[in-house]
């Protein structure tokens, strides 16, 4: 058994900005599947990510069962620099040989904050040659750089004094599934879908409504979560390509992972006002490895009921803004126009019918609740890339927005 899987190492897991703590709460969860020994560490939270260590068996659980992070990379070295040459030395001192073999393509990422030097470029090409290097110092052959599909992937991180240098376990981005057939327009990233669902509080057996579910991401999510699929259970990684891989240990994580019950009445629902797109979130779903009923309806969100028998439950949706509005109405009306008029039926329709309901509108439209005109009761910042949204809460109360609408405002 290799050292590497014995040793602990420290981890940086990134994920979409504003999901950190949902993040810590999910590792936190992680950790409880290696008992009775615990050897996942949950560290800080910085914008952008949690950091934490463990065995290397940890990163392959994470990568398995992480809803919310990006990536898991491994740190190698972290240390001060001056100039491109000590960035160089620092890669070059690594035992690349002892991750990966020089057949492996390779490539390097390299993000800055308020790093003194000029060029990333030049930065990005020193690592390169660090690690180029050390393979040929040792076995005269050095890695070939592949943009597209590496074998490895090595990213650099640098702040205005510090480098870390990081091996990523994950391999392509993990809220890439491996279920997605086909998007649509401008589709949730998964990791930021399983982020709201979190963030929402929504659990297993609590009726969930997507009235807008697109190509039915928060659907997906929420229905793996019920069926107790793991979110990676339908790819492959890049720690499999790792040198002195214990394949027969990653099957048996894989394996050990037990399957909830299927549910025999739904309680998770979608609807769209376009026939594709309710086509495509069936496929999805199948693609997913959903065995039971998701009913997704064609129906234009200002027309939907609350799925029969329920009282309450949860909405959550990403209502289309911009030019996914256009789509929807008529063609006559401009977009401004048209987004009005959705949305003041829409919040109509929320009032008339879904009392008891907490709703979540995810948003990169600041001035949702106005067009609505319902007062949100709380509002969450996130970002989607590099979009600023909110995750708007409105708890529908019967009489209440009547009331309410009649008070003086108190801010």
């Amino acid at each position: 058994m290799s050292h590497l899987s014995t040793d602990s190492h420290s981890y940086f897991c990134p994920c979409p900005r504003g999901l950190e703590a949902a993040l810590a709460e999910e590792l936190n969860e992680i950790a409880q599947f290696s008992a009775p020994a615990v050897t996942l560490k949950v560290h800080n939270q910085v914008p952008g990510g949690v950091h934490c260590s463990g065995l290397l068996s940890d990163a392959w659980r994470i990568n398995l069962h992480s809803r919310i992070a990006s990536r898991v990379l491994l740190r190698l070295t972290h240390g001060a620099y001056k100039n491109e040459n000590d960035i160089y030395d620092m890669t070059l001192e690594q035992e690349w040989e002892s991750w990966f073999p020089v057949s492996h393509t390779i490539r390097v990422d390299v993000t800055a904050v308020k790093s003194p030097l000029r060029s990333l470029q030049f930065t990005t090409l020193k690592i390169k040659d660090g690690i180029c290097d050390r393979f040929r110092d040792l076995c005269n052959e050095r890695p070939s750089v592949d943009t597209g599909t590496p074998d490895m992937r090595i990213v650099g991180f640098l702040d205005a004094h510090n480098f870390t240098l990081y091996l990523d376990t994950s391999g392509e981005a993990l809220f890439k599934r491996g279920w997605r057939a086909e998007t649509g327009d401008a589709p949730l990233r998964e990791n930021l879908a399983a982020g709201l669902l979190r963030t929402s509080g929504w659990k297993p057996g609590t009726v969930l409504f997507d009235p807008m579910c697109g190509s039915g991401t928060i659907l997906v999510e929420a229905a793996q979560i019920l069926a107790g699929i793991p979110a990676g259970a339908r790819r492959h990684f890049a720690f499999e390509k790792f040198n002195d891989f214990e394949s027969a240990k990653w099957l048996a994580i894989k394996g050990s992972f037990k399957p909830n019950p299927l549910p025999t009445t739904p309680t998770i629902f979608g609807s769209d006002i376009s026939g594709d797109m309710v086509q495509i979130a069936a496929n999805n779903l199948r693609n997913a490895g959903i065995l039971f009923e998701v009913p997704v309806k064609q129906i234009e969100a200002q027309e939907v009921k609350p799925p029969a028998d329920a009282e309450h439950g949860i909405m959550l949706t990403n209502p289309p803004y911009g030019e996914r509005i256009g789509v929807r109405g008529d063609s006559t009306l401009s977009s401004d126009d048209l987004l009005t008029a959705f949305f003041s039926a829409f919040g109509t329709t929320l009032k008339q019918r879904f009392a008891g309901w907490s709703i979540f509108l995810f948003s990169a439209d600041l001035g949702l609740p106005k067009l609505l005109r319902l007062k949100e009761a709380r509002k969450t910042p996130f970002f989607n890339g590099a979009l600023e949204c909110r995750l708007f809460r409105f708890d529908m109360v019967a009489g209440f927005n009547r009331r309410e609408a009649a008070k003086p405002k108190a801010e």
